[in-house]
């Protein structure tokens, strides 16, 4: 079996913002993108460790993949066998707000 898969309420939002945002030059696009995206994050199921360490926090829980031009923020929680994925985050908008 794998890890449970979570999209926050932050991770959420962020997909919906994605989406809505390439829909207003391509509407038939944003949907596939958005599908693009979660089809990333469902390989993390298998395959939790396969992101690198957020370089820019200490905590070796804190991974993320990186599906251009968007980094998925992502949190492994070994103990529950859970991810919690907690930001699409645009790698041109600096470093990434978690909680």
């Amino acid at each position: 079996m794998g890890h449970q898969l979570a999209l926050t309420p932050s991770a959420r939002a962020d997909l919906r913002d994605i989406v809505r945002y390439i829909s207003l030059d391509a509407p038939g696009r944003a949907v596939d993108f958005g599908q693009f995206l979660v089809s990333h994050v469902r390989r993390l199921a298998e395959h939790p460790e396969m992101g690198r360490v957020v370089p820019e926090f200490a905590d070796p829980a804190l991974r993320e993949i990186v599906v251009r031009p968007y980094r998925v923020i992502y949190r492994i929680d070994a103990r529950e066998e859970r991810i919690d994925v907690v930001r699409f985050w645009h790698a041109a908008r600096g470093i990434p707000g978690v909680k």
